[in-house]
């Protein structure tokens, strides 16, 4: 009988643990269980029709793990035949990344370690994944905005855990409004690295304004009446994002003439926050700049009957074709 990939991810966590100890006492390593969490990410996958490890096996041969603590689910991950970027802040990982880098030479690994703080204006441009895993982060950052937007623009899928909250500690409704709560520096669990816990409500608006589309979504712990603090009233959501690809379009399309010339409104969205530009091309020919912008619509007031013209967005210096449509104007009135 085939083990599933829970039991590999359990009995693997079991192994792991004897090296832990055999190089550190148990103190020095991260005490919550990380490696528990991968039924929680095959529920996830296959909710939305997909395989855990098939999707992390795309077109760029590479995931990165970020917030890994001791990098449980990195090495597990490459034990499944993955190539794995590290990504945590040594200033803020629970053993300054020592941990990592001790397991990573006890196992003989190839997973590579990127000290990064998510919370500067940090760059991953050049890198791109086929899945990133972002596992109990998110609450840790004062920019979570900035850092989801970011990680749009490098990878198709994104697992994300995060603690969420229904209601304040006094009682008061946070579940129907896209609210985040921002914590006092020691209120949860004495860690002041502990910054947003956002409604239910408030975590699907953030994932859709940075740019993703959530294919499933399933929460845990004190689902009924979670608080942003209390340790009893702890509730976690996790989530399967995959980014949202870019559009264009133009309506009408065809463009119906008249005695003058027709005209088309041409919309579009980069979707992950990047300025695109648009280009037009009339019959073929050379192209020539429409407009640009992350997201919005321009008028173009001089479509000729006769004529094709092909709308295309690119990335901001021109090199990528994110989307393209084709625009005709006709004779009559339609």
């Amino acid at each position: 009988m085939t083990s599933s990939l829970h039991d590999l991810a359990i009995a693997f966590e079991q192994s792991l643990w004897k090296t832990k100890l055999s190089h550190r006492s148990k103190s020095f390593w991260y005490p919550y269980r990380t490696l528990n969490h991968v039924q929680d990410l095959e529920k996830l996958a296959s909710t939305a029709g997909l395989d855990l490890l098939e999707l992390c096996r795309g077109p760029y041969g590479k995931v990165a793990d970020i917030g890994s603590a001791d990098g449980d689910l990195a090495f597990f991950l490459e034990r499944q035949g993955l190539s794995v970027d590290v990504i945590d802040n040594e200033y803020t990982n629970f053993s300054h990344l020592e941990g990592l880098r001790v397991l990573k030479a006890a196992l003989n690994a190839s997973v590579v370690i990127k000290s990064i703080d998510l919370d500067s204006q940090f760059s991953l441009a050049g890198e791109k994944y086929d899945a990133v895993f972002f596992l109990g982060t998110l609450y840790h950052l004062k920019n979570p905005f900035y850092v989801l937007e970011s990680l749009a623009r490098i990878t198709k899928y994104c697992f994300v855990s995060t603690r969420i909250a229904k209601q304040t500690a006094d009682g008061q409704s946070l579940s129907r409004y896209p609210l985040a709560y921002l914590l006092a520096p020691q209120e949860c669990n004495n860690d002041d690295t502990n910054f947003w816990i956002f409604s239910d409500h408030g975590l699907r608006r953030l994932i859709d304004r940075t740019g993703w589309n959530l294919l499933s979504y399933i929460s845990m712990g004190d689902t009924t009446n979670s608080t942003p603090a209390d340790p009893e009233r702890d509730e976690r959501a996790f989530c399967l994002l995959e980014k949202r690809p870019p559009f264009l379009s133009a309506s009408p399309n065809p463009v119906p003439g008249g005695e003058g010339l027709g005209k088309t409104t041409v919309s579009w969205d980069t979707a992950d926050g990047t300025i695109g530009r648009i280009f037009v091309s009339v019959n073929g020919g050379a192209e020539a700049l429409f407009s640009d912008g992350r997201r919005g619509s321009a008028v173009a007031d001089w479509i000729e009957a006769g004529n094709n013209y092909e709308f295309r967005l690119y990335n901001s210096d021109h090199t990528e074709l994110l989307a393209k449509a084709s625009v005709t104007g006709t004779l009559g009135d339609g």
